[in-house]
């Protein structure tokens, strides 16, 4: 049988996979009573410690320039939002507005760098934010407002995550490295004032697989598959965290989904697996 020559794309699998990994922040934040920030710094502390340990078996050298930067400034604004608008408002609320983060990458893309989404973006997308608000239309409320601004806000910084790594001088791998340091350090005032003689033993237990699965892992696939996987492509396979966030919420807490929940988490899984199977067939560019 005759070769192609084409190599399949794994970059939106891995990314994928990230998805799967950053899900788990919402039942985990339940568990920890810690301030948001000192969350933040203690996972990111543990998160760092197994990245340096993951880019020294890889003997992956570590870049810094101005792209790299704003890349480690946009994930370490991002996780911080993110940690702190799910103590300020509900965890549906919060993953809802995060995720706005495609139509921010298209609109960046499209403004800055001169890159029209696709066809087969444009569908995606709104299928992907269709089902998002199917799934949290019953969650959406009036008040929290200063927790959902900022949720929001977090979705547009989440889209420098992606369009920076798209450029030429980014190392997503060296931006993840540092961004966790950025982390450490604006949080540790917080962490240094937390009573950990108070903290009970699962706490911790759920800080350690916070910082190793759902950050450091979540990040290693991210970086590994933006390597082959558009800004817009990636952005819209990540639809799975806000539908899974709040599913593990459900489970391990009782909360009932409701039909039109289920039916906008069908939606959303179905167009991210269509749109993830259709960009793995395509050869590797």
């Amino acid at each position: 049988m005759a070769d192609t020559g084409k190599k399949v794309n794994i970059g939106p699998i891995l990314v994928f996979m990230s998805g799967l990994c950053f899900s788990l922040g919402g039942v985990f934040l339940k568990y920890i009573p810690w301030s948001p920030l000192a969350i933040n710094a203690a996972r990111n502390a543990i998160a760092f410690i197994f990245v340096f340990i993951f880019l020294r078996i890889i003997k992956h050298k570590i870049v810094f320039n101005k792209t790299v930067l704003i890349g480690a400034l946009a994930i370490s604004v991002t996780q911080g939002l993110y940690c702190i608008a799910n103590k300020l408002t509900t965890a549906g609320n919060a993953i809802i507005l995060q995720f706005t983060v495609p139509i921010w990458v298209m609109i960046i893309s499209t403004i800055i760098f001169k890159k029209r989404p696709t066809k087969l973006d444009i569908c995606a997308a709104v299928c992907v934010l269709l089902g998002v608000l199917f799934f949290f239309v019953d969650g959406l409320q009036a008040g929290n407002m200063p927790g959902n601004a900022l949720a929001l806000i977090s979705g547009i910084t989440y889209s420098g995550v992606f369009l920076m790594n798209a450029t030429p001088e980014s190392d997503s791998l060296s931006s993840t490295f540092f961004g966790m340091i950025f982390n450490i350090l604006i949080g540790l005032p917080w962490l240094v004032k937390t009573d950990f003689a108070a903290t009970q033993s699962v706490t911790w237990v759920v800080i350690v697989i916070m910082g190793i699965v759902q950050v450091a892992c979540a990040f290693i696939f991210l970086s590994l598959g933006l390597k082959t996987t558009s800004p817009i492509a990636a952005s819209l396979i990540s639809g799975v965290e806000p539908v899974l966030n709040p599913v593990w919420v459900a489970i391990f807490y009782g909360e009932v989904l409701t039909p039109l929940s289920f039916t906008g988490a069908l939606l959303v899984l179905a167009a991210v697996l269509t749109y993830n199977t259709l960009l793995i067939k395509q050869p590797k560019k």
